[in-house]
């Protein structure tokens, strides 16, 4: 299945799409899904008009406007992949993808060229918007199958040069399909959308989630506390998707405002980053819901998902998702019990067809047929799935192995502990030994952390060092960058 004819069950005129218009802030503007497919239409011309034909390359740096709809649905018309560029990267990064996936342009503002290097032919969007509005309709007949690239969607780049990941046509209709049965999504539910469209989050969960069920949508610029209520209060969504550090600037709400946003709102989704309990039970709260918390992927969009209906269960990411197949495995490969902490491998029609121009990192990541995730996990007795991390995370201290994860969790549990993060250091005598870097409103009580850690973990796990940070280095969506933390010495 493609792109447009998953999105054809929804393009009728029924109300589709409201957006803030992002050159004059506060304006809106309005269309039905006919309007959205009519517009995708007459950019396609004008792509294929400036040479652009299926298999080329064509890549976007924009913030959240309704822009993107076009450019993404007249992309998957013509079979041109799209390579999304996160707003926040600079020189090194955005060198890094123009070299690597070499886009015949990127769509971006005027006030954003002087991001690009000198040379870099870039599209301005607004230019492109209005060549578009006097351009044909035409018939687009372009040959679209299961396996014919839709985007090229660049990993965060954690451990090393971001990799782009071949996502196909496939992928994301198969993604889609799913997450709207599961999560019971229909064309009467109202999707408030403030996650960057760069990002498989809010492209391949949320946009397509849109088109699969002909919902309405309005689309934001970007998330902003300030404004968030109005927000919720004008539109009324029954839809939320968000990343952890959205839910909890949303708990900084009244009591009685949580009440009623949470009064209109079905369904609300975390991801893309572990959301510690404490938040998912003081969201329950205070909004009165259980924050459906699921586990995906750049090269496989969605794995696993808690139940819509059933427990949604602290700490779990649920079962897997009813087109996935899932194994726990050592390091050999061998298939390990339930209960069991083990490297998760995954396959289905949501697995990407490999890495760009990366032989190499597609070979290593692929074992007859199975997508290595490089995450650990168990699986329990009922099939709910829960994380401990990245493999690349994975602690080996005199011989036994730490998952900083089950730290942070502890961590922060502790009064005054806002943010954690533990990584390995080198040490002579172990190898390697834990520290934890915290984010805390107030001087950390050392003491009285060793004790609280004693108490439920193993000596060998307790942390070496605590560091109190300002703040954690991020991703756009929430996913902490351990790499970045500064080096700490004895």
């Amino acid at each position: 299945m493609s792109i447009p004819s998953l999105a054809s069950v929804s393009l009728r005129d029924r109300a589709a799409v409201v957006g803030l218009d992002c050159e004059y802030r506060g304006g809106e503007r309005k269309f039905t899904f006919g309007e959205i497919d009519a517009r995708s239409d007459r950019l396609a011309s004008v792509l294929a008009s400036r040479g652009l034909a299926a298999g080329d390359r064509l890549a976007f740096y924009l913030v959240n406007r309704l822009e993107i709809i076009d450019l993404w649905l007249a992309c998957a018309k013509l079979g041109i992949i799209v390579v999304p560029i996160n707003v926040l990267y600079r020189d090194r990064e955005i060198r890094h993808i123009l070299d690597d996936a070499a886009p015949t342009a990127v769509v971006t503002t005027a006030a954003q060229i002087a991001e690009f290097p000198v040379g870099t032919n870039c599209w301005i969007v607004d230019e492109l918007d209005a060549e578009a509005e006097s351009a044909p309709r035409e018939m687009i007949t372009t040959t679209l199958g299961d396996d014919t690239p839709a985007a090229l969607v660049y990993t965060s780049g954690t451990t090393g040069p971001a990799k782009g990941a071949i996502l196909t046509h496939g992928n994301f209709a198969a993604n889609a399909k799913s997450l709207v049965h599961e999560w019971r999504i229909t064309s009467a539910d109202r999707y408030l959308a403030v996650l960057p469209l760069f990002h498989v989050h809010g492209l391949g969960n949320g946009l397509h989630s849109w088109l699969a069920s002909g919902c309405h949508m309005r689309l934001l610029e970007r998330f902003d506390r300030a404004t968030m209520v109005r927000e919720f209060d004008a539109y009324q969504p029954t839809l939320f998707f968000a990343v952890p550090t959205i839910y909890h600037r949303l708990l900084e709400c009244d009591a009685d405002t949580a009440l009623r946003l949470g009064g209109h709102t079905r369904l609300f989704v975390s991801g893309s980053a572990p959301l510690p309990a404490h938040v998912l039970e003081a969201f329950h709260s205070a909004f009165g819901h259980v924050i459906l918390e699921r586990y995906g992927m750049t090269e496989t969009l969605m794995n696993c998902s808690n139940p819509y209906d059933g427990e949604r269960r602290a700490g779990s990411v649920g079962p897997v998702l009813p087109h996935v197949e899932l194994r726990v495995r050592d390091e050999s490969g061998a298939e390990l019990p339930n209960g069991t902490l083990g490297e998760l491998w995954v396959r289905g029609p949501n697995v990407c067809a490999g890495y760009w121009k990366r032989a190499d990192a597609t070979a290593a990541a692929f074992v007859k047929g199975w997508f290595c995730t490089g995450d650990i996990g168990a699986r329990a007795d009922d099939g709910y799935v829960t994380l401990h991390g990245r493999r690349s995370d994975l602690i080996i201290s005199g011989g036994f192995n730490i998952y900083p994860r089950e730290i942070e969790e502890l961590l922060l549990e502790q009064p005054g502990v806002e943010e954690a993060a533990v990584i390995g250091v080198a040490d002579e005598a172990r190898g390697e030994v834990p520290v934890a870097y915290i984010v805390s409103a107030a001087p950390l009580d050392e003491a009285q952390l060793r004790a609280a850690l004693a108490a439920q973990l193993a000596s060998f796990k307790a942390p070496r060092a605590f560091v109190r940070v300002d703040a954690l280095p991020r991703t756009a969506l929430g996913k902490v960058q351990k790499h970045l933390l500064p080096r700490w010495a004895p």
